[in-house]
């Protein structure tokens, strides 16, 4: 079997295209899939997430991907793997949208657990989630479904790397008023008082990291939007902001501490705030998975990102030993030439299978 021929799994649900909140298409192929490749019962539950589950046994293992992509629709092909020509024992370059964000970890988990089989005593389940690039509604559902021993979460991180944390996330907006005055008047407007605002926060931030050896233990910022207006009687303006936040840095307090660095300006909180989670290095997943990486002829290495992914929801609730793991170049993400390596996929399935093959046979 060609790797392409081995790759079918990624191929297929690729050309699905399923942009946050159009997954459906998408999650019935995946569901069709694991129904095919002999999973004990594949089903599309009531969050809509697609869900597929091998053995029957009372312990369980999860591994978490999501089906859903940023939008831009990109041409699904497969080229070949520079410099050389492909050739029909070849793996070729997959370009596609979501090849790596993230249906390249997903497609593997489907793989390896396929390939894994039935194990007594064990219950490994497969989870296509809907809408992780929006507000996760699918792993917000499934958090309450299932009770792992282990959980592994399908993010790009080279098939190589295990991921052990992401940023925590927290969105805002905060809102300068001002009476309207005549232009001539010398009197501070709202769009200056939301600018100064910004400033101000700015600089809290910059004393926060002084000290701070890395990007991951800092506060990063940024201004994702901005807005004014007037009625003829009161002239107002928006910042909309977004804070990754470190392990060190609750939601709440930072929540708390831009309210008093706002005041009297007003400062409303925007969606799902989500705290930055970090795993463990000395846990039997983590070894696991070094062993099954050294197994495949890999150097394994670990890897934290300042994003945010459905593993800072579902980890903490879990309670159990959880990582992110999945073939792909996560520099990839959301471009316009996002692509994967049909040989790293390969090599992504052969390490989860070992790890699996660890795990369900531990003392």
């Amino acid at each position: 079997m060609t790797t392409i021929e081995k790759a079918q799994t990624l191929i297929e649900l690729v050309k699905h295209y399923s942009p946050s909140g159009q997954e459906s298409d998408a999650v019935n192929y995946l569901v069709g899939r694991m129904q095919n490749l002999g999973f004990t019962n594949a089903f599309k539950d009531e969050a809509g997430n697609a869900v597929g589950v091998i053995g029957e046994g009372e312990k369980q293992i999860v591994l978490l991907g999501h089906i859903d992509t940023v939008p831009g629709e990109i041409p699904v092909r497969v080229e070949p793997s520079p410099p050389a020509p492909l050739t029909e024992g070849e793996g070729g370059i997959l370009y596609g949208r979501g090849s790596v964000d993230a249906k390249g970890p997903l497609s593997a988990f489907v793989d390896a657990v396929a390939g894994l089989g039935h194990v007594r005593d064990w219950q490994i389940i497969v989870i296509g989630a809907i809408d992780e690039e929006r507000d996760s509604v699918g792993a917000r559902f499934v958090v309450d479904q299932y009770q792992p021993e282990f959980a592994i979460i399908g993010e790009p991180s080279r098939w190589d790397r295990v991921t052990l944390g992401y940023k925590g996330s927290a969105n805002a907006s905060l809102t300068s008023r001002r009476k309207m005055a005549h232009s001539a008047s010398g009197e501070e407007t709202a769009p200056e008082a939301a600018l100064a605002l910004w400033d101000n926060v700015r600089a809290w931030a910059k004393e926060f990291n002084q000290g701070k050896n890395r990007v991951f233990e800092e506060i990063l910022l940024s201004l994702r939007g901005f807005d004014s207006g007037d009625d003829g009687f009161e002239s107002w303006a928006s910042l909309q902001i977004n804070a990754r936040l470190p392990v060190t840095l609750f939601p709440e307090a930072w929540y708390s501490q831009l309210e008093k660095l706002s005041a009297p300006e007003s400062v409303e909180r925007v969606g799902f705030a989500i705290p930055a989670y970090r795993a463990e290095k000395n846990t039997p997943l983590v070894r696991a998975f070094l062993k099954g990486i050294r197994a495949t002829g890999g150097k394994p290495g670990f890897v934290v990102k300042t994003g945010t992914a459905d593993l800072n929801i579902v980890a903490p609730l879990w309670e159990c030993p959880a990582i992110a793991y999945g073939p792909g170049d996560s520099n990839l993400d959301h471009t316009p030439n996002e692509h994967i390596s049909l040989a790293e996929y390969e090599q992504a399935v052969a390490v989860l299978k070992k790890v699996l093959d660890t795990l369900v046979h531990m003392e």
